[in-house]
């Protein structure tokens, strides 16, 4: 599969430069970590390329009904199960000697450092990327300063007020959008839906479900690839995506119990890029169809798939180092990506360029972005978590 190749040389040339033996306490900053599903870690950093690979071919698209690899929006809805799956594991045990406001800091301390790192990198871009779709050079230095403020502090921007001008929450680093929503799932998680029964749970999980199907089957646009606006359709649809995906993550982990399964890495990872690769279906006549798919994906396919990976491990040293190089860079190369698919995307426009003509650039975005992740991972996020825990947690473990 022609997708892991680039990981795989930039694994390989980092560990010939850093010489680095990779294990948990390397990238897990909290002393009270659980052990990782490393499987799981892995397919999170698959899909996280394949998300890469959906937006660069966003420079070709006149919209969804074009766009190559069709589905990689539906990564999000992977990522927000997988999260809910993970937050379950670490923390439905931990409530009775845990405070609510020591899971809040524990949560931005995990996520907020990258989010400020993917608006300071937009920032400092900005300017490089004007195109006919969006003219940045009437921006304010001004202006530009409010953006990365209350994009770094996760505060959307309105639609109309924004500085690209495509009414995007957070237009220096797009991205942001579902980070904004995971705050909200692990908001909701704190306060309200850990106490849940499992049986409230799964009526929940079924309502959100419903509700989400709704939207992608009968909504305006015959998928769910919306949130990324304050508008009324994009809130909601961004508010059901999560509160189904995350919630299904924590009913998961709650009846889970593995199954023998081998070689779910390889096989889950196929099954992922082949599932948000699909074409469009039914095109503009019948974007219900194209729902239907959607819906099937994120309700059926989504949880099998967690379900397979959690069940699997990881046999071969190769296998393992696969899976904890994908799984380091995953969230930090969701983060940092954007800037440069808006950089791309101005060329591909200013020059009018072909794929073939654009492929350079394209493997160069790629590759680049798996590169920075990682230099972000090692050299920012893993030190600043370190501190921030220092300096905001009790050092005692948390059982």
């Amino acid at each position: 599969m022609p997708i892991f190749t680039p990981p795989f040389l930039i694994y390989n040339l980092i560990s010939d430069i850093c010489t680095m033996q990779h294990s948990e306490k390397a990238t897990a900053a909290f002393p009270d970590t659980k052990p990782h599903y490393n499987i799981l870690d892995g397919l999170r950093g698959v899909a996280a390329i394949t998300v890469v690979c959906f937006h660069i071919f966003e420079a070709y698209a006149t919209s969804h009904l074009d766009q190559q690899i069709n589905h990689g929006y539906l990564a999000v809805d992977f990522f927000f199960i997988l999260s809910g799956f993970v937050v379950g594991y670490a923390y439905d045990d931990r409530w009775e000697k845990m405070k609510t406001k020591d899971f809040i800091k524990r949560r931005i301390i995990r996520l907020h450092p990258m989010v400020v790192m993917g608006a300071l990198i937009g920032a400092v871009m900005f300017y490089l990327q004007g195109c006919s779709v969006w003219d940045v050079s009437t921006v304010t230095i001004g202006a530009l300063f409010v953006a990365t403020l209350i994009n770094a502090l996760l505060i959307p921007a309105t639609p109309g007020t924004e500085v690209r001008g495509l009414g995007e929450m957070y237009p220096l680093n797009g991205p942001s959008w579902s980070l904004f929503f995971e705050y909200i799932g692990n908001l909701l998680y704190a306060l309200f839906i850990r106490r849940l029964s499992t049986k409230a749970l799964a009526w929940l999980v079924f309502f959100a479900g419903c509700g989400l199907a709704t939207f992608s089957i009968a909504g305006p646009y015959g998928d769910i690839c919306a949130g990324y606006t304050l508008t009324g359709v994009e809130f909601t649809a961004g508010f059901l995506r999560v509160l189904f995906s995350f919630s299904a993550g924590l009913l998961l982990i709650r009846i889970f119990k593995p199954i023998q399964m081998k070689g779910s890495f390889w096989i889950c990872s196929l099954a992922i890029v082949a599932l948000l690769a699909v074409p469009r279906i039914g095109g503009a006549e019948h974007l219900w169809m194209n729902g239907l798919y959607d819906t099937i994906c994120f309700a059926l396919f989504f949880p099998i798939i967690v379900y397979l990976g959690a069940s699997g491990k990881t046999t071969d040293s190769y296998t393992k180092r696969i899976c904890n190089f994908l799984g380091d860079i995953s969230y930090p190369l969701y983060m940092v990506h954007y800037p440069f698919i808006y950089l791309y995307y101005a060329w591909v426009k200013n020059e009018q360029l072909t794929f073939g003509e654009s492929f350079p650039g394209a493997a160069g975005v790629m590759i680049g972005s798996i590169v920075l992740a990682y230099i972000c991972l090692k050299c920012y996020d893993i030190p600043v978590r370190r501190y921030l825990i220092n300096r905001f947690l009790k050092p005692k473990k948390v059982e």
